[in-house]
């Protein structure tokens, strides 16, 4: 079995018992990233936009780590505790998906770790 787990100190390290990216035969899945500054793990100032910001950087140190990156993405899962903050997280995700762009779904939920407006998941290739 080729499996790896993948964990760099350039994103917030995991809340739970679990693993920022798990690769399987070339195919990195990533935990879902929350707005932590991974020097701090504080949660990051400002609203939805500059939260998804933090998210995306999080994400692609997780995937530079499994040898991937944010152009190798072959889906995202958005989760959001505002349904009304979809345009402004679009906003900002188009900036980092311009090309190539991933399949993606986006869901509201009551509330997230550390109760941040936004977390974001991904399966991307090698």
């Amino acid at each position: 079995m080729n499996h790896k787990t993948v964990s760099t100190n350039k994103a917030p390290k995991a809340l739970g018992p679990y693993t920022q990216a798990t690769v399987h035969n070339g195919v990195v899945y990533c935990s879902g990233q929350i707005a932590l500054d991974p020097i701090t793990n504080e949660v990051v100032q400002g609203g939805v936009k500059e939260q998804t910001h933090q998210v995306l950087k999080n994400l692609s140190e997780v995937l530079k780590e499994a040898g991937s990156g944010l152009d190798k993405v072959l889906k995202c899962t958005i989760f959001l505790d505002d349904m009304r903050e979809y345009p402004n997280v679009n906003e900002v995700y188009g900036t980092y998906f311009s090309d190539n762009l991933p399949a993606r779904e986006a869901v509201a939920v009551e509330a997230l770790p550390k109760y941040v407006k936004v977390e974001i998941s991904c399966i991307a290739y090698i």
